[in-house]
């Protein structure tokens, strides 16, 4: 294999200065279009991508001599991962990366929904000063619900430690995972324990659509509900036809079904969603911060070292 690698997305340049000097060769392109990289990237052994287009069958078929993927962020969702697969393409991404920015987001958004933050400011802004109306919830003594034990969920639960709480965790494809941190258990625990829920999970065909009318239907207390995962992992119908049956509190939304402008503006769901004081949205930054930023790039480079690609 060659050592050239082609940086299609905006990276920090920690990647580049580390991959280097191991003996590869970047090719530092973040403005590039999908139509250009198609014309280019058989040159290269190597692709970095973050989400600007997804590394599918038109992709891989126009790059044969590509040996491996790096994706800047947790999931892998924006890559045909069965067929890189097949064609023998290694896929590194980074979790590890940008788990305690997630953790801090949830911990945030959490926080902010059971005090009403958001609501409490913007109604003494306009002067207005309600105390009962703005009265919160404590953390301590809660149950918190936790689908999917990874490296994201697995840090929201760190970073829940310190505040007295029982945090429960659901994971389809882990068993034997309770630590300090969380105890494992069934969804039906989830479901008939849980004050609060949060997702961790990534998008797959299984995961798409979990949280709909029916899923919130068999939880036993109204919840507060957290998604840092992917959007359409939840569907917002559900979501607000949950809070206007009380069954969700509140709802703190890092991603949605659609996200961006104007795409998410013409959504039937949107106006509500916007006018809802039951619900704070973020836009796809939980795990995007200025530390998660460089440290992606550290763990996406020391594991594409670590595999000794070049001979």
């Amino acid at each position: 294999m060659n050592n050239k690698i082609l940086i299609a997305d905006d990276i920090h340049s920690i990647f580049i200065e580390q991959v280097e000097a191991a003996g590869y060769k970047c090719d530092y392109q973040p403005t590039i279009k999908l139509d250009e990289a198609l014309q280019i990237i058989g040159d290269y052994s190597g692709l970095v991508i973050r989400s600007k287009f997804n590394v599918d069958k038109k992709v891989i078929d126009a790059a044969p001599g590509l040996h491996f993927v790096c994706r800047a962020g947790a999931g892998l969702d924006n890559i045909d991962e069965a067929y890189a697969t097949q064609k023998g393409i290694k896929l590194i991404n980074a979790s590890e990366g940008n788990m305690d920015a997630v953790g801090e987001h949830c911990v945030g958004l959490l926080l902010a929904l059971m005090n009403n933050f958001f609501t409490a400011d913007a109604e003494i802004r306009a002067g207005q000063w309600k105390r009962e109306a703005n009265r919160g919830y404590e953390l301590k003594g809660k149950t918190v619900g936790i689908i999917g034990y990874g490296f994201m969920g697995k840090s929201f639960a760190k970073k829940l430690s310190g505040f007295e709480v029982n945090v429960i965790a659901y994971d389809k494809y882990k068993t034997g995972f309770s630590d300090q941190y969380a105890r494992e258990v069934s969804m039906e625990e989830i479901v008939k324990h849980s004050d609060v829920l949060s997702l961790h999970v990534p998008l797959t065909a299984e995961t798409k659509g979990l949280v709909n009318d029916e899923y919130l239907f068999h939880f036993k207390k109204p919840i507060f509900f957290i998604n840092a995962s992917r959007g359409k992992v939840a569907e917002v119908k559900a979501i607000l036809n949950g809070i206007r049956q009380g069954k969700i509190l509140g709802a703190g939304l890092d991603v949605l079904e659609v996200e961006k402008f104007p795409a998410l503006a013409d959504q039937e769901w949107f106006d509500e969603l916007k006018h809802s004081n039951k619900v704070i949205l973020t836009p796809h930054v939980a795990g995007w911060t200025f530390d998660s930023y460089r440290r992606i790039s550290e763990v996406m480079a020391s594991k594409l070292i670590a595999l000794n690609l070049i001979g």
